[in-house]
């Protein structure tokens, strides 16, 4: 018999590094229960149908977060999702999906608290301190870079300019290609680390007369996730009556 008290959250990438911290939080939780765990091979259409989940958290691989939306979407299951590296083209796919089923999808480059909030701090400073640049740092492991947070922190960053100029920079007249990084959103230079060590850090330095100011938000463990992905699952119906694309964990921070 279903217990009707407790949401019932399937994990996509259960065995991975972030999928079993999701299974340890989703099972220690009094509101919450782990009603399916699927890896790479599984049917994860069939689990979501046998173990009428209402929702699926997804930390895989940006070549496998698309399907696993989709899937979840035609299965009426709400998805939650820490995978990064969704293309333009696949987002857009989703967002017809979510038209079509009228289920929203939480997609969010960093669930750490400390890291969105150091992105609402990045966007208040740009207004004045527009000069600025982006260095985030992961582990070896990690398949994309830049990293989503850093792409989404140079996004705020320029909206939060309200019309403040940055400074040129000229180009480089000579050395290595690359040196002065990617360019983001708003022409916003972002350097990526990947290196043993790190699990995940960044920080946004910005230059000014006179002075700098650097905010910096250091992920030491990936437990530090794990309140975020839970404050998601029990705002579930805030992303599904969104009917689309709910774009970072700010959204559903009061």
């Amino acid at each position: 018999m279903l217990n009707e008290a407790l949401l019932r959250v399937a994990v996509s990438g259960a065995s991975g590094r972030m999928g079993r911290q999701v299974v340890d939080a989703v099972s220690t939780s009094s509101d919450l229960m782990v009603a399916a765990c699927i890896d790479i091979g599984g049917d994860l259409g069939a689990a979501l149908s046998e173990s009428k989940a209402q929702a699926l958290v997804d930390f895989t691989t940006p070549t496998a977060v698309l399907g696993n939306i989709l899937t979840a979407l035609d299965a009426g299951v709400v998805p939650v999702v820490g995978t990064t590296g969704l293309t333009a083209q696949g987002t857009e796919q989703v967002r017809l999906k979510c038209a079509q089923t009228g289920i929203g999808v939480l997609i969010a480059p960093n669930f750490a608290l400390g890291a969105v909030l150091m992105m609402r701090f990045a966007s208040e400073a740009a207004r004045y301190f527009p000069d600025a640049e982006i260095v985030e740092m992961h582990h070896e492991n990690k398949l994309d870079a830049p990293s989503g947070t850093a792409l989404l922190t140079a996004k705020r960053i320029a909206d939060g300019r309200c019309g403040a100029t940055p400074i040129a920079i000229p180009a480089a007249a000579h050395g290595l290609p690359g040196a002065r990084g990617a360019v983001g959103e708003g022409e916003i230079p972002i350097h990526s680390v990947r290196l043993p060590g790190f699990v995940a850090s960044q920080f946004v330095t910005y230059g000014g007369l006179g002075q700098t100011l650097t905010i910096r938000h250091d992920t030491l463990d990936r437990s530090s996730f794990m309140p975020g992905v839970l404050l998601a699952l029990r705002r579930l119906e805030i992303i599904r009556q969104a009917a689309d694309i709910v774009y970072g964990l700010e959204n559903l921070m009061e």
